[in-house]
């Protein structure tokens, strides 16, 4: 769990365009919200590495799967609208973040 958060918050950094183009146009600062959300991820991800920390990241990796819900959200939404091929995988997406967050509350 620790290295797909890890690998998911440096693709912020590697990728910032194809990140912002799935936050709603109704976040404010949405490149910064790219690189804070990848951010937390690769601090979160770390932290579950380490006995003292794991708890408190995975309550942060939870709290971020909420947060960042909505994103996933418009995006499946955005490729409905366009018929996107892979509109299929954008809401496949969505009960899987449900089972990321029961994943992360294992770590709590």
């Amino acid at each position: 769990m620790s290295g797909l958060y890890i690998f998911a918050g440096c693709m912020h950094f590697v990728t910032p365009k194809m990140f912002k183009r799935i936050v709603p146009p109704y976040i404010p600062y949405r490149m910064a919200m790219v690189y804070v959300s990848g951010l937390f991820e690769v601090l979160f991800g770390t932290g579950l590495i380490f006995d003292e920390t794991r708890s408190w990241s995975a309550l942060g990796l939870i709290l971020l799967l909420i947060a960042v819900f909505p994103a996933n959200i418009y995006m499946a939404k955005r490729f409905r609208e366009k018929g996107h091929k892979y509109t299929w995988a954008t809401y496949a997406r969505l009960p899987l973040q449900f089972l990321l967050i029961y994943w992360a509350y294992l770590y709590w």
